[in-house]
Order: structure tokens, then C-alpha cells, then sequence
């Protein structure tokens, strides 16, 4: 069976009153409460919220300096360079402003480096490079926020740079350009720091044009991709400009990214962030891993179809070429950690990987280890690594501390790159291991769900489809994830060729169908007919004409009722809301109560040990609740009043089970 970590929300959830008059599902009106939203008008800014999200780009540092610089070289008719990263947030952040200065008139060259031959940002030769063709101002996207040398050496040849970023800055000073335009700069009053590197982009094109609604219009799409691709916080200004680039891409997609998802076979279904993530980045994002970051560029910006198609099935070809690297990578990787238990972050290098590919590769490592995983490409005397996070670790702050061991390092708190001498990776790894055991967060659960449904009817339809009002989903709007608990299993069989769990399970009248990806039966030894606990995001299915609710199941396990139990013996009375199912009947008292009356008999003084008591065939909820019942009556008894370790007691009458606070509670339920 499964043995992640489960926390099972058993408060009971809230429906706000106003959100429920304002014509709002109860479905989605408890997924709001829990994301703090209450009020109509609060409801109507998540979910239709316009262009008041949007902030003054002139509000961001120093982007005064870079429209008058912009400004200078259009009036004077200069030769600009936009310099990208090869990722799709370096891509779409290159296409945009190379296209918006091409608009303007200006002759405006492009340069995303080698990831393999350059490396990641500026570079000397690539500075010589833009000199020796006229280029007299370069314009950084996504990248520069750390070119202290770069931006001194271009300064000797003449060559002006504006630098837009939104990596971290690292310790001060600030490059010294024309202008440093990045939200996560100290000093920085914009109010979203959280900004895509294409996001500081389009900011910058928004700034310089002085009309914002019609720039969002004209690039939406692109900041849509490059936003959704680097996973970017989906609130506020971010949630608008991807909910609009979704929109345009739906209504006038440009020929590239319309030939992208029809080679990627999404093109007929609903467009989602979600469409954007797991089917249009991993193909742009496959041009830079192998070298190739012209190819994805190029797409974006061709308005022939006919070559858009051309590098769209190149593009495909590029990411199943990956896809087998970065197993080969993923396996030999494996291989060494073998004999290993690793209890702090992982830190592999080898001269046969694929500098493209190790970040993929770091990330599988991560999540199946649960620790953070760094992944070095050797070449000679020096390596370049790939850093993933786990659980909240900050890795820019760790590589930081750590910094000694290095010669170089950049990037976020959850996903960096750094610079290493092979001779310092020892070093690097103990002292890293050292910062991991003094500063790791705290565990936090692998299973979370938001909402326990005991209501059947919160999964209708109706209430289910409503949830979609709250896309796009992603970082930091993540779709709602449910769990049902003690739920019969009515079916369980293999689907796709055995690959794949296909379950039924009934809740109260109603049964519903699950589907369970990669997991089957025989895994998780599931038989029907007993109980289980599933955790699931609820979609609509479509087939034939017959629409129906379907879980996308991400965990499941054989019924666990221990946390609940632990509640309700501690008396916590929000408890019995998820308790109700279990509520006893008369002859689940008897039952207990003839336990009781055993000589000797004494509740244990745990949980556990109660638990472990529990007659054979009731629940053990059921149980607990009867042994909750009893104390509250004064059948049962201990000195400081708990019931752990109560025995029998003697009351004056008869106790009226029925009547007791408890027993009202759930029956009111």
C-alpha cells in the first residue's frame, strides 16, 4: 500500500454566507473560504479580476533610466541586442522585446547562448560577438542580474547594457548598467516581486510604449507561456496576464505555438496552464537543453504556417531525443546511489551526462529521494550543476552559505545553477550537508488534501464544473484536492494495458469512478469491498455523450481512521462534523459496555493502546465515539478527568446515552 504521510482535514468546512447568496456553488464557495475569500466582491476580483491587477510598470526601479535609454536608441536608429536564456522563459522573453524593437523600426538582433558551450548568461565572447556587429546597447531578458564583469567589459568597448531580470540579486553591488530593471532587486517597491523574466519584459515594452492595454494585447500570449513555464505565483498580475495570453491563444494563436500543440495532439482539447506546462514548455524548453534554443525562438516568431509546422515536428523530435537522455541519465544516476541511503542533499557529477538534461534528471532524483538533488556535468576541471529543491529547503540561501566551495551560482530558492571545480565537490557536499541538517524545514505531509468531502452531493456536476471558474491553475493557486475516508471500494481493476487503477467507490448512495495513473491493484494489494481513504482533484469526464464526475486519484490507501479517533478521545468537538458516519447505535454501546464491565478493565494510556482494544468488526471511530459517549455520562472515569486510562464508574440513575451532547451533535450533522 501507499505509506505516504497523510493529513486529513476533518473540520468541518465553511460556506460562506454572502459567497452562497452571490449565486456561488458550495462547492467552490468552501474552496474559496479556504483561500480566504469570503465576500462577493473579494470572489469577483479572484475570478474576473481586469486590468486594475495590473501595475504601473513605471513603478519598478530604475525602469525610468531604461525607457530613456530605449527611447535615445530609436531616435538615433542604434543597433540593439536582446540577450535571452535558453529556457521558455528566456525564449518568449527574447521574442517579445526583440519583436516590440523591430516594431519600432529599430535593426534589433537576438542572442540566446549555447547552454552546453556557453553556459548560462553573459558571457566575454558573446559580448565581442554583439560589438563586432554594430550592436551598441544590450538589452538583457531573464537573465544579467549577476554580470558585474560582463556589464564592466562592454562599458570598454562602448557598449551600453540595461539589464531586465527577476532572479535573485545576490549581494550588492548591482551590475553597473544603463539600468537594472528587477523585481527582486532589495530596494524594490513593485508591488509583484514574483514576476517571470518575460513578465519584466513585457513590462519594459508596456513602460516604453506608454499604453499598456494595447502591449498586454499584442505579447499576453507569450508572457502567458514564459509565466506558466518558469512557475510563477498564479495570483494577482500574474493569474491576469496568463488568464488573458490562455484567451489569445485560444482565440488567434500565432502560427508557431497553434503548430506546437497540434504536433503535441492537444490542439482539440480545453486549453489550459496546465496544456502550457506538461505539452508546449517541455518541447520549447527541449531546443535549449540540446543546443538548439534558435529553433524554439524561431517558431515563435514565424508567421508562415507552413514553417511553424516544420519547426514544430523538429521541436517534438528534440523532446523525445531528450526524454531518452534524461533516462539514461536518471538510470546511471540511480546506479550510484545504490548502495547508498542518502540522508541529506544529493550531490552527483559525472563527465558523461548531458549538461541540457541533468536539471530533469535532478528534479526525478529529488522527488523520488524526498531531498534535495544537485547534479554536475564535468568537463575537465570544472563542473556546472543543476539544483533541485524538496520540501521548502532554500537552496539559494544554502548555495549562498555554502558559496566558498564555488566559483559561481545563481537562480531561485527552489531551483538553481551552479559553477564548480571538481576537486572543491567534496567540500561542496559535506558543507552543504552540514547547512541541510542545521536549517531543514520541518516534514510536511506528502498528502494534504483541502477539503474532506462527506456530502456526495458537493461532487455533483454542477458543483464540480464550477471549480473551473478558478483556472488557470499553478503555483500558488493549485487545483483543490479533496479526500474521501472509509469509503467502500466497490471495484478495483488494471486499465492501459495494466499500467494504470481503475476504481469505483461508494459514498453514501452515490458511486463514483476513479482513475489512478501508473499505479494497479496488485501495488497496492487493494481488494473490493474494504475501506479506503482516496485523495483526488475531481474533473468532469466526457465520453460518448455521457458527462460525469471522475476522480483523478493521486493517493490511496486502506482505511486509517487513527488521526480522527485521536480527536474525538481528546474531546475535540470539531471532530464530530467528519465523525457523523460512524455515529453508534444501541448496540454498539452494549458491546462497550460490556468490555467495561470486565474485571481489571482500564483504558490504555494511548491512543494507540485504546485502539488497539477495539472489539473485532466495529469501527474503530464508532468505538472511540461510544467510549467518548460513556465518559461524557460518567460511566467512564480517571483521575485528571481524561479518558485515557478511565475505568468503569458508578452513576446515580439511568444514563440517557441518547441525550448526551455528542450523541445530539452527530445526529444534527
Amino acid at each position: 500500500m501507499n505509506r505516504k504521510e497523510w493529513k486529513i482535514p476533518y473540520d468541518r468546512p465553511s460556506f460562506p454566507q454572502e459567497l452562497l447568496d452571490a449565486g456561488c456553488p458550495r462547492l467552490l464557495a468552501a474552496v474559496l473560504a479556504l483561500r480566504g475569500v469570503f465576500s462577493r466582491q473579494e470572489m469577483d476580483t479572484l475570478i474576473n479580476g481586469g486590468e486594475e491587477l495590473l501595475h504601473d510598470p513605471m513603478l519598478l526601479t530604475d525602469m525610468p533610466k531604461a525607457v530613456a535609454r530605449v527611447h535615445r536608441a530609436i531616435e538615433a536608429g542604434e543597433t540593439v541586442a536582446v540577450y535571452g536564456d535558453y529556457d521558455v522563459d528566456g525564449i518568449t522573453s527574447t521574442c517579445l522585446l526583440t519583436d516590440y524593437l523591430r516594431y519600432k523600426g529599430l535593426r534589433c538582433l537576438s542572442y540566446i547562448p549555447d547552454r552546453s558551450e556557453e553556459g548560462y548568461g553573459l558571457n566575454d565572447s558573446a559580448v565581442d560577438i554583439l560589438h563586432s556587429q554594430g550592436v551598441s546597447l544590450i538589452i538583457t531578458v531573464d537573465c544579467g542580474i549577476t554580470a558585474h564583469e560582463e556589464a564592466r567589459y562592454a562599458a570598454t568597448l562602448g557598449v551600453d547594457m540595461i539589464i531586465t531580470d527577476h532572479h535573485e540579486c545576490g549581494d550588492p553591488p548591482l551590475p553597473d548598467a544603463a539600468a537594472v530593471v528587477d523585481c527582486k532587486r532589495p530596494d524594490e517597491p513593485y508591488p509583484n516581486h514574483y514576476l517571470a523574466g518575460v513578465g519584466v519584459a513585457l513590462k519594459l515594452v508596456c513602460a516604453c510604449e506608454g499604453k499598456s492595454r494595447e502591449m498586454v494585447e499584442r505579447y499576453c500570449d507569450l508572457a502567458a507561456v514564459g509565466t506558466v513555464a518558469d512557475v510563477m505565483p498564479l495570483v494577482g498580475e500574474n493569474r491576469y496576464l496568463v488568464r488573458r495570453g490562455l484567451e489569445k491563444i485560444e482565440r488567434a494563436p500565432r502560427p508557431g505555438i497553434a503548430a506546437m500543440l497540434r504536433e503535441a495532439g492537444v490542439d482539440n482539447r480545453k486549453l489550459t496552464a496546465a496544456t502550457i506546462g506538461f505539452s508546449l514548455a517541455p518541447r520549447l524548453n527541449a531546443a535549449g537543453r540540446l543546443g538548439c534554443p534558435a529553433t524554439a525562438e524561431k517558431l515563435l516568431m514565424s508567421s508562415d504556417p507552413a514553417e511553424a509546422t516544420a519547426l514544430a515536428v523538429e521541436l517534438c523530435e528534440l523532446n523525445r531525443k531528450r526524454q531518452s537522455i534524461e533516462t539514461d541519465i536518471w538510470r546511471e544516476a540511480n546506479e550510484m546511489l545504490a548502495e547508498t541511503e542518502p540522508d541529506a542533499p544529493i550531490v552527483l557529477a559525472s563527465d558523461k551526462w548531458h549538461q541540457g538534461v541533468i536539471g530533469i534528471a535532478a528534479s526525478r532524483l529529488a522527488e523520488q529521494y524526498s531531498l534535495p538533488a544537485i547534479m554536475v556535468c564535468l568537463s575537465g576541471e570544472v563542473g556546472k550543476g543543476s539544483c533541485r529543491s524538496y520540501g521548502g529547503f532554500n537552496l539559494f540561501d544554502a548555495l549562498s552559505a555554502c558559496s566558498e566551495h564555488l566559483i559561481g551560482f545563481g537562480g531561485h530558492a527552489l531551483a538553481a545553477g551552479l559553477n564548480i571545480r571538481s576537486d572543491k565537490l567534496d567540500d561542496f557536499r559535506a558543507a552543504l550537508a552540514r547547512y541541510y541538517r542545521e536549517n531543514k524545514p520541518a516534514p510536511v505531509p506528502e498528502v494534504q488534501p483541502d477539503l474532506l468531502i462527506c456530502d456526495p452531493e458537493l461532487l455533483s456536476i454542477d458543483n464540480v464544473k464550477a471549480l473551473d471558474l478558478l483556472e488557470p491553475f499553478g503555483n500558488a493557486n493549485p487545483r483543490p484536492t479533496m479526500c474521501l475516508c472509509g469509503v467502500k471500494l466497490e471495484n478495483a481493476s488494471d486499465v492501459g494495458g495494466g499500467k494504470h487503477l481503475r476504481i469505483r467507490v461508494r459514498l453514501g448512495r452515490e458511486s463514483f469512478e476513479g482513475i489512478f495513473f501508473s499505479h494497479t491493484a496488485a501495488e497496492l494489494s487493494l481488494r473490493s469491498g474494504e475501506t479506503v481513504d482516496v485523495a483526488f482533484t475531481p474533473q468532469i469526464n466526457e465520453f460518448h455523450g455521457h458527462v460525469s464526475v471522475q476522480l483523478l486519484v493521486s493517493a490511496l490507501r486502506q482505511h486509517d481512521g487513527g488521526a480522527l479517533c485521536k480527536r474525538i478521545l481528546d474531546g475535540e468537538r470539531g471532530a464530530l462534523w467528519a465523525a457523523a458516519a460512524y455515529c453508534p447505535e444501541r448496540s454498539d454501546f452494549i458491546r462497550v459496555w460490556h468490555m467495561a464491565e470486565q474485571d481489571g478493565f482500564r483504558l490504555a494510556p494511548t491512543a494507540e493502546g485504546i485502539l488497539s482494544s477495539a472489539p473485532a468488526g466495529m469501527a474503530e471511530e464508532t468505538y472511540c465515539l461510544c467510549l467518548a459517549v460513556l465518559r461524557e455520562v460518567g460511566l467512564l472515569s480517571s483521575p485528571d478527568g481524561a479518558i485515557y486510562g478511565a475505568e468503569k464508574a458508578e452513576i446515580e440513575g439511568k444514563a440517557d446515552l441518547e441525550n448526551t451532547e455528542i450523541i445530539r451533535a452527530l445526529k444534527s450533522i
